[in-house]
């Protein structure tokens, strides 16, 4: 099902039509939604299923928008199209020390930032 997701993402992607505020967002919601459909085989199956499009989802991330929109709030409404009631988490880490390409199971040391704490 991930394969059918990710080709019909790509497919509307080639034939993406819709507002210039859609446009902006478009690659950067294919993006997130391939990586998504590639975590979990329910909302591939829900891509991949729906009829809805990638030039509809887009129309429905920019919405209601004025001038800008936070990549975070951009992809949960995208998912939200798609799966109504899902939602992400956003993980950001921050490197205080980065490693010189050792160990790869040492655990890097730094900061633990969930900017959904913030909303």
């Amino acid at each position: 099902m991930k394969e059918l997701a990710l080709k019909k993402i790509e497919d509307e992607l080639k034939t993406f039509k819709g507002s210039q505020h859609a446009a902006a967002v478009k690659n950067a919601v294919a993006e997130a939604l391939k990586e998504f459909a590639r975590q979990d085989d329910e909302f591939a199956q829900a891509i991949a299923q729906s009829d809805k499009t990638l030039s509809d989802c887009c129309a429905a991330v920019t919405a209601g928008v004025g001038g800008s929109i936070s990549d975070l709030e951009a992809y949960r409404r995208a998912v939200q199209f798609y799966f109504p009631g899902a939602d992400i988490r956003f993980h950001m880490t921050i490197d205080l020390c980065p490693s010189d390409g050792g160990a790869e199971d040492e655990k890097p040391s730094g900061i633990v930032l969930n900017l959904a704490d913030f909303l």
